[in-house]
């Protein structure tokens, strides 16, 4: 029996599971990044981080994906299982578990690709042009003369609308321009009965005797179910979003359902989730309108009440004193009299006081006058005996001389002095003629 040996050859590098799942994930981005697919939604659920995370499959495939909260939240709908959609994005290995992993930067719906591209180009340009600002939105009336209604007689957002405001508010006139809201003309249609609402919002006098009764339109709804992005895309056209930004009154845009947007929701006052709910925006419920009117009914009524009761008492005012005119004038007598007494009385208290001062400041004028001439006696002897003190008499009292020269300088230094010079000295009870015989060593000649 021969035995049969069979021969494996193994590689020389060896991989780690983790740098292999690295190593597949970069080869796979390398080849497969960016890339669009496309096929069915399965197992969508949103994380409360944010991220979503599903598979996308068809008959033959599925691959996981995720889609992490910055990509989630540019979404311009709310993706559901089942519904075919296109995913952009990059493969990559989800190395934890070694799965084929789609992270997705980027979803839309199947079938609409083409749509969705002329929807986002003209969002951008009419956003770029400032028709979605929030500065020229305006605010609804809260209680509308008419309402102009914009939609398909067809349609069930017309009779879901129809019926909203004979719930709420039967007694508020509503002006209906029909017009197709699906298909090639349902663009120009939905331009032309707003243009004839606007006519109504700006004059309503003129335009006939029915519609003079109903009232001027100030607000106008348009409206239409939900349906698929081709069934709403007449609300998508660049015509109808400038005619929208025209409009003289506030407009409410209620298409579609809640998750649905059209460019006629960004340029419209206000956006309505659905048209029952754009209905109810613009008409205020009947009860509670009747509920104001009673308490403004009540309030009118006490403040008449008031106003009368004021004036009957101004006038029961009026009529006695025109009844009694001499009673008046006898009280304005007694005043003027009262008056004329109060100001003698002001007038005698006002003298006495001030003959009272004055006698006081004529018995404290004497005294006053004595003191001062006594203080100024003194102030001059003080004076008079410090100038005898700089008498220089009293100094030549005790000893001293005053020499003067011939010119009849004083010398009161011996440098000033010279040998045989003639002086003359003064003492306290005469003079001295002097002749200059020697000078001390401290005083050298004058030469």
């Amino acid at each position: 029996m021969i035995e049969a040996t069979s021969t494996l050859t193994v590689p020389d590098r060896v991989w780690a599971v983790g740098a292999l799942c690295r190593a597949v994930a970069d080869a796979l981005e390398a080849r497969f990044s960016p890339v669009t697919v496309r096929g069915e939604l399965t197992g969508f659920s949103r994380a409360a981080s944010g991220h979503c995370y599903f598979s996308i499959k068809d008959a033959q495939g599925q691959i996981r994906c995720a889609m992490f909260r910055r990509a989630a939240s540019l979404l311009e709908f709310a993706p559901k299982d089942g519904e075919l959609v296109e995913l952009y994005g990059r493969l990559t290995v989800y190395e934890q578990r070694g799965d084929l992993q789609l992270v997705v930067e980027g979803m839309r719906r199947a079938g609409q690709g083409a749509l969705f591209e002329q929807f986002l180009k003209l969002k951008a340009k009419l956003d770029a042009e400032g028709l979605f600002d929030s500065a020229r939105k305006r605010s609804l009336p809260h209680m509308p003369q008419a309402i102009g209604l914009v939609t398909s007689l067809g349609a069930a957002a017309f009779h879901d609308v129809v019926t909203a405001f004979q719930r709420r508010a039967p007694h508020i006139p509503v002006v209906l321009a029909p017009a197709a809201v699906q298909g090639a003309g349902a663009p120009q249609e939905l331009v032309t009965a707003l243009q004839s609402l606007y006519a109504l919002a700006v004059h309503a006098e003129g335009c006939g005797s029915d519609i003079e009764t109903l009232g001027r339109v100030d607000v106008i709804l348009l409206v239409r179910g939900g349906g698929a992005m081709e069934d709403l895309w007449a609300f998508n056209d660049e015509a109808l979003a400038r005619t929208l930004a025209a409009s003289p009154v506030p407009v409410v845009c209620g298409v579609g359902h809640e998750t649905d947007f059209t460019i006629a929701d960004f340029v419209a006052d206000v956006r309505a989730p659905t048209p029952t709910a754009a209905a109810e925006l613009v008409s205020p419920e009947r009860d509670t309108v009747l509920q104001g009117l009673e308490a403004w009914q009540q309030h009118l009524m006490q403040t008449v009440y008031r106003a009368l009761d004021q004036q009957q008492q101004r006038l029961d005012w009026a009529a006695g004193r025109l009844g009694r005119p001499s009673v008046l004038l006898h009280q304005q007598a007694m005043a003027l009299q009262v008056q004329q007494q109060k100001l003698g009385a002001a007038l005698a208290h006002t003298l006495g006081q001030r003959a009272i001062r004055l006698d006081q400041a004529q018995s404290r004028l004497p005294a006053a006058a004595q003191r001062r001439l006594e203080q100024q006696h003194q102030k001059l002897d003080r004076a008079g005996l410090r100038l005898d003190l700089l008498d220089p008499k009293l100094v030549l009292q005790r000893g001293y001389a005053w020499l003067q020269d011939e010119q009849g300088c004083t010398v009161s230094r011996a440098a000033q002095a010279r040998l045989g010079q003639a002086l003359q000295a003064t003492l306290a009870d005469g003079s001295l003629e002097l002749r200059v015989q020697a000078l001390g060593p401290s005083a050298p000649a004058l030469k």
